[in-house]
């Protein structure tokens, strides 16, 4: 249990959410230079160019978010990746699949390593961006997601803020205060038959 993924930042593909926390890091520099990029090299891990490593047409909101590249250019350009950017009205930016087909995915050994080594189970990616005129960005890495065991400090409140918004989306507010008020008290969670908890999501 302790290994327990979150998806919590992004709605992506596991194996590319710390490629978006990449590019959304490089958002600010490359925003306006979207056009004059001329490569972009994602570093990544074995298991990632096996699963979402993908060129050509992307049919449907299923192909895009197993398509590291299409999930890596949404928040270079825009500064987000949300549900909605998976819908074919933001897919049809032209500026998507130009710069998905600048992208190249080169495996990193050592980040394959740890992603099976079981002391670590990072899931890293690193992002490098090269203009035109030959400046060239720092590369941005980031080896664990937010969701991760290792980042459980910054994860938790987060985790925490999305469960509320999804209440929100379901359950009236004393709804949402009461299965608040037992799911933010360990002690008494523990204690509560499993029975109880579940007719508190009951409408």
């Amino acid at each position: 249990m302790e290994n327990v993924l979150f998806k919590i930042s992004f709605p992506a593909e596991f194996h590319a959410q710390t490629a978006v926390e990449c590019a959304m890091a490089l958002h600010r520099q490359v925003k306006d230079r979207v056009d004059s990029i001329r490569k972009i090299t994602i570093r990544t891990h074995q298991s990632a160019i096996r699963i979402i490593d993908k060129k050509g047409p992307l049919a449907n909101p299923a192909d895009r978010d197993h398509c590291i590249q299409y999930m890596v250019a949404v928040p270079l350009i825009f500064g987000r990746l949300t549900a909605a950017d998976y819908e074919d009205d933001v897919a049809a930016d032209p500026r998507i699949d130009a710069l998905r087909a600048k992208m190249t995915c080169v495996e990193d050994r050592r980040f394959s390593r740890d992603y099976l080594d079981p002391d670590k189970r990072s899931i890293a990616n690193g992002i490098t961006v090269e203009f035109r005129d030959g400046r060239k960005l720092d590369e941005v890495v980031v080896e664990y997601p937010i969701g991760h065991r290792r980042r459980r400090k910054e994860g938790i409140p987060l985790l925490v803020e999305k469960f509320k918004t999804n209440l929100a989306r379901r359950f009236p507010a004393k709804q949402q205060r009461a299965i608040l008020e037992i799911a933010l008290d360990a002690k008494r969670l523990e204690a509560m038959p499993v029975n109880e908890f579940s007719d508190l999501f009951v409408i």
